[in-house]
C-alpha cells in the first residue's frame, strides 16, 4: 500500500509500505477514505516528540472495514466507520473509569504511572511515535485497528466523510477543553488558539452553554474564520495585550475559563528559545502563562495543547494566589464520541467549514510543508488517499 511516512525531522513521504494485515482477534482492516493532518503531527515532523524510526503518521482517519478479527461480532465488511485516535481495549482500570487515553494495554513496551519525559507514558496512539506504542498511522490506503470492537464507530452513509471525519480527534479534544471548565451556563471562555482545535473549543463552549466566547490568535485569517463560522469575539495580540483586553470585557476580572489550544509551539523569540536549550526545554509554556493571567481568581485553565517536557520557572504561586484549576490532557474520545456523533446527525454542529484544503494523499509532503507554515490561509488540511 502507499503511505506518508516519516523519515526524519522535516522529512515526510508517501512511500510503497507492507500491506498492514489482522495480528489479533479484536483487530480490523480498514480502508482509508479520508484522513487529516494534525497539529500534533507537527510535534514529530518538527522534532518536538521524539521519533528515531520510520513510522506512518496521522490519527485523524476513517473509512470502511475490509476484514475483522474472529473477536469482532459488532462488525463486518463494509461497514463505514470513524477511529478514535487514542487505542483503548476497554476492559482495563483505566478504560473502566472512562479515562481511556490511559489505557494499560494498549502500549505495551512504554506503558507506566510515572508519566515521564522519554518513558513510562500513557495509552497508546495511532501514528504517534514507538513512546505511544509505535501504531502506523491512518495517513494510508490501510490501516490495522487494535481493540476494533471496542472503539470503532460506525456512521451514517447520509453523512459526507468531511461531516464526521473529525469526530477523530479534534471536536472531542475541543469539547474537553470546555467540559472540564464545568460551565453552568452564561460563562466568558478565552480560547487561546485558533487554529483546528481552537475552532472546535468555540464550537463546543457554544454548545455547553457558554455566554461570551473569545478567541485569541496572531493570525488575522485564522480570525476571520473564527468569527465567520463561529460567531465569536476575537483578539489579536500582534495588536493589543490579550490578558488587558480580556480583563476590559470581563468588568476586570478575567474571563471563567481559559483554553490552550496551542501548547508548545507558540511563536518565540530568539531569547526564548535560548532559553529552552539551556533548561532542556521543548518548546514553550507562553500561551499556558498568559492562561493563568486571563483567567479570573478562582477560575478554570484547560490545557488541551500538547506539551512533552519539564518547564522551568513555572508560575505556581500564581495559580496559588488565585485559587486557578489546571485540568490538562489527551481528550475523552471514547467517552464522549457516541453524543458527539449524535450532534452531527441532528444537524446541532458543523464540522466540515474548517476545511480549508483538501488534497490527494500524493500530496502529502507539499500539505504538511503548507500547514506548518500556514501558507495559503491554510487552516485544516483533508487528504484523500
Amino acid at each position: 500500500m502507499k503511505a506518508a511516512v516519516f523519515h526524519k525531522i522535516g522529512d515526510i513521504r508517501l512511500e510503497n509500505t507492507e500491506d498492514p494485515r489482522i495480528e489479533d482477534s479484536r483487530d480490523a482492516l480498514i480502508r482509508v477514505t479520508s484522513t487529516a493532518i494534525c497539529g500534533s503531527d507537527l510535534h514529530i515532523y518538527d522534532g518536538f516528540i521524539p521519533q528515531f524510526q520510520n513510522e506512518v503518521l496521522g490519527h485523524e482517519f476513517m473509512g470502511i472495514v475490509e476484514e475483522v478479527g474472529s473477536g469482532v461480532t459488532n462488525l463486518k465488511k463494509g461497514d463505514r466507520v470513524v477511529v478514535p485516535f487514542t487505542i483503548a481495549c476497554g476492559q482495563c482500570f483505566f478504560c473502566q473509569h472512562n479515562l481511556q487515553m490511559q489505557c494499560e494495554n494498549s502500549n505495551h513496551e512504554h506503558y507506566g504511572p510515572d508519566g515521564g519525559l522519554l518513558s513510562q507514558k500513557g495509552g497508546g496512539l495511532f501514528g504517534y511515535t514507538n513512546l505511544y506504542g509505535g501504531y502506523n498511522g491512518g495517513q494510508a490506503e490501510y490501516v490495522r485497528v487494535p481493540y476494533a470492537d471496542y472503539g470503532l464507530r460506525q456512521v451514517p452513509e447520509s453523512l459526507k466523510d468531511e461531516q464526521v471525519l473529525f469526530l477523530t480527534d479534534i471536536f472531542p479534544t475541543g469539547w474537553s477543553s470546555i467540559e472540564w471548565g464545568e460551565l453552568k451556563g452564561g460563562e466568558t471562555v478565552a480560547i487561546f488558539g485558533s487554529g483546528p482545535v481552537g475552532l472546535m473549543a468555540q464550537k463546543s463552549a457554544w454548545l455547553q452553554g457558554a455566554g461570551r466566547v473569545i478567541a485569541i490568535d496572531p493570525l488575522e485569517y485564522r480570525l476571520e474564520r473564527a468569527r465567520r463560522v463561529n460567531k465569536v469575539e476575537t483578539i489579536n495580540p500582534n495588536e493589543v495585550d490579550p490578558v488587558e483586553a480580556i480583563r476590559q470585557m470581563t468588568e476586570g476580572r478575567g474571563a471563567d475559563l481559559c483554553v490552550d489550544a496551542v501548547g508548545m509551539e507558540a511563536n518565540r523569540s530568539f531569547l526564548e528559545k535560548a532559553k529552552a536549550v539551556i533548561n532542556l526545554e521543548k518548546g514553550t509554556t507562553k500561551v499556558l502563562e498568559l492562561c493563568f493571567q486571563a483567567v479570573r481568581r478562582g477560575g478554570i485553565v484547560s490545557a488541551v495543547g500538547v506539551y512533552g517536557s519539564p518547564s522551568d520557572n513555572f508560575p505556581i504561586g500564581r495559580i496559588f494566589d488565585k485559587g486557578i484549576t489546571l485540568r490538562a490532557g489527551q481528550s475523552f474520545v471514547h467517552k464522549n464520541i457516541d453524543h458527539l456523533l449524535d450532534l452531527v446527525v441532528q444537524g446541532k454542529v458543523v464540522l466540515d467549514d474548517i476545511i480549508s484544503h483538501i488534497l490527494p494523499l500524493s500530496e502529502v509532503s507539499r500539505a504538511y510543508d503548507m500547514f506548518k507554515n500556514k501558507e495559503d490561509d491554510c487552516t485544516k488540511v483533508v487528504l484523500k488517499p
